[in-house]
């Protein structure tokens, strides 16, 4: 088996037919991606309101400790990110049921490379990271002044935070790049196809508008985060886009995943700087910026410096280039649906 998407049609997918593609709310292929994505959202509303109450508790009690950022540990993080995914796993299941697709087919390929992808996306994130650190200290932008934890408590501290950031990287990727990812460019191809039924680039075109949404809304998300800054935004967002040409070219997040797992927990853990404005307790080594926070990123930590951007562009270019690309269901022509017969707002490419 390969790391190729296994984003299939449902199983009782028809061609199209005047009398099904008429409605409004349905068609050949069943309930239209438009409405999907509002019952997607709908049930991930409640949970995730409760959710966000418990975080706002949180750092409600920080700040009236007289803490300036909230304090990230492994108990009071780990339990919440793993609940996150949880969430998300449970939203996206109950869509598979009414897409009649299996769960996993939402950039969790169960392959048997996935493993192995999650293991080398690590080990470059903690390379490249390793490398920006490196451009940080010898430029003087940022100081190491020392180690703080003995052997044992680096042992136990890196597995504990390992386990918290892999749960940050399977909750965020599989939330922004999973099935919000799949429908949204479902939406936005079906609405080209609308437009110029001729168009045989709808789904490419579909995907990476729906990359761009989805990629800087990613980035904007972060505008809460203590510390962040408008360069660690943008960075954010392009590091979205990063990671979805990781799904453009395999089908799959596995790869991306183990990147952004290693990448967070090397900020957080091994050197001990902020990770998009935040400071985990219990890390490694430790260090300060120092200089311009525009080279040195400042309170966001290294993703807010502009030598972040370099880092990056080779990132993209060890994904074209280790990861050959492997034929995904955005490749294929959209089946065509009459203008006549089909609002634009809520055509379905029938992805």
């Amino acid at each position: 088996m390969n790391d190729g998407p296994q984003l299939t049609e449902s199983n009782h997918t028809t061609p199209d037919q005047p009398h099904s593609s008429s409605h409004f709310f349905t068609g050949p292929n069943g309930l239209r991606s438009f409405w999907c994505l509002i019952l997607y959202v709908l049930i991930l509303t409640i949970p995730t309101a409760v959710l966000a109450t418990l975080a706002d508790t949180m750092r409600a009690h920080a700040a009236a400790a007289g803490e300036k950022q909230l304090e990230l540990t492994p108990l009071n993080s780990i339990l919440m990110e793993w609940v996150e995914f949880g969430i998300v796993f449970f939203a996206t299941w109950i869509m598979s049921r009414i897409e009649d697709r299996s769960v996993f087919d939402y950039g969790l390929a169960r392959t048997t490379r996935r493993g192995r992808s999650l293991i080398v996306g690590a080990l470059w994130g903690i390379l490249w990271l390793s490398v920006l650190v490196g451009i940080l200290v010898s430029t003087g932008h940022l100081v190491i002044t020392g180690v703080l934890l003995t052997p044992l408590q680096g042992l136990r501290y890196g597995a504990e935070w390992a386990v918290m950031f892999i749960g940050v990287a399977f909750f965020e990727e599989f939330f922004f790049r999973g099935y919000l990812q799949f429908t949204l460019a479902r939406t936005f191809a079906g609405a080209v196809k609308w437009i110029a039924p001729s168009n045989r680039y709808a789904r490419p075109i579909g995907f990476w508008a729906a990359a761009l949404v989805i990629s800087f809304g990613f980035g904007f998300a972060h505008r809460s985060n203590p510390g962040e800054s408008p360069i660690g935004m943008l960075c954010a967002g392009a590091a979205g886009l990063m990671f979805v040409l990781v799904l453009w070219r395999t089908g799959s997040l596995w790869w991306a995943i183990g990147l952004h797992a290693a990448w967070d927990w090397g900020q957080s853990f091994l050197y001990g700087v902020a990770d998009s404005g935040g400071i985990s307790v219990h890390h490694l080594l430790s260090s300060h910026p120092a200089g311009s926070p525009l080279l040195s990123g400042g309170l966001t930590g290294p993703e807010g410096s502009v030598f972040v951007l370099p880092v990056m562009l080779c990132i993209t270019l060890v994904i074209v280039f280790t990861l050959p690309k492997r034929p995904t269901p955005f490749d294929a022509e959209p089946e065509v649906e009459s203008k006549e017969m089909v609002p634009a707002a809520v055509n379905s490419a029938h992805g």
